[in-house]
């Protein structure tokens, strides 16, 4: 920094005085700064990079998970995740509802800590799944029995399986449940000012009923994962192997599909309509000997004929549908 002499001071003030030098240019001469706001009671220990790498993390994971609960369970449950964000362990506990439940977990060999939290819109369908229901949720949400907070511990095992098996090709852990919880304040896991990422994913089971699963993972733990999954996928690494593939497969053969054959279709008018009777014939758009449509869904996969057997309607598939044929 430059220091003026007291005669070099005494002529810029004269100039000043006099009108000679104006001060807006001094102003145009300083050097604009940019101040960025950082908060020291939450400082952000995950890049933008980081949090989509876990997205991509645990979306393999809720891939995992929906195909094994469906399988298990026999009903369509759908997991998937919604956001990747981090914040302090208070925040954390804060935003938690009541009644809930936590599963507090250990993650062996790396001694850390982490927790899972289910939302009582997923856990109740669930449970009533497990007890041979139709994955009903109960008109009033309550505190749950100590045979439900039994089921909800089987049910956590599962998940954290399927938790470590989406992290094998990055780090082999194996989760061990040390308790579960309804109250989150009962246990204070982390210190309340330290950072954590929060994996937030909704649930859906059966056709309506709609949850959610927060998954709640320190800096301590990821500072050891994270680096690891960013080389694996920037490497590209190589597909799953036979047995987690064989797993897959294992599972996805449960779920039942729906088939629906259609024999033909008919136009006719309405006032034909109105009249139609008991021993009616209406004529199809289809020869007898041309083969009918198997839809899987709502998509037209197979052509077949009809037949029987034994005292049952039964169709012989023929052939696959072409590229072109009709869907519905």
């Amino acid at each position: 920094m430059d220091v003026l002499s007291q005669n070099e001071i005494d002529v810029l003030l004269d100039a000043l005085s006099t009108g000679e030098v104006k001060i807006e240019e001094f102003n145009d001469t300083q050097k604009q700064i940019d101040y960025k706001l950082y908060d020291f009671r939450r400082p952000n220990k995950f890049s933008k990079e980081h949090l989509r790498s876990l997205q991509v993390l645990h979306s393999v994971f809720t891939r995992y998970l929906s195909n094994f609960l469906t399988g298990y369970l026999r009903n369509n449950i759908l997991v998937e995740v919604v956001s990747v964000d981090q914040m302090t362990y208070e925040d954390f506990i804060r935003s938690i509802p009541s009644p809930t439940v936590i599963t507090i977990f250990a993650v062996r060999p790396l001694d850390e800590t982490a927790i899972i939290q289910f939302d009582p819109m997923f856990l109740f369908p669930m449970i009533d799944l497990f007890f041979g229901g139709n994955g009903e949720t109960p008109g009033e949400v309550r505190e749950l029995t100590d045979i439900e907070l039994s089921v909800t511990r089987n049910l956590s095992s599962m998940v954290l399986e399927n938790l470590a098996l989406s992290w094998k090709d990055i780090i082999q852990v194996n989760p061990e449940i040390e308790s579960v919880e309804t109250n989150p304040n009962l246990h204070q896991i982390f210190p309340f000012n330290e950072m954590v990422a929060l994996i937030t994913m909704t649930t859906k089971v059966g056709d309506s009923t709609k949850g959610f699963i927060n998954l709640c993972l320190p800096f301590t733990l990821l500072d050891s994962i994270i680096p690891a999954q960013q080389k694996r996928f920037g490497a590209h690494a190589s597909a799953v192997d036979d047995k987690e593939r064989k797993r897959v497969e294992y599972w996805l053969g449960f779920p039942r599909i729906e088939l629906t054959v259609l024999t033909g279709q008919a136009q006719i008018s309405v006032n034909d309509f109105l009249q139609l009777q008991e021993g009616d014939v209406l004529v199809l758009d289809r020869k007898v000997d041309q083969d009918m449509d198997v839809y899987v869904g709502e998509n037209l996969k197979f052509k077949a004929q009809a037949g029987t057997l034994g005292n049952q309607l039964a169709v012989q598939i023929t052939a696959l549908a072409r590229e072109g044929d009709q869907d519905v």
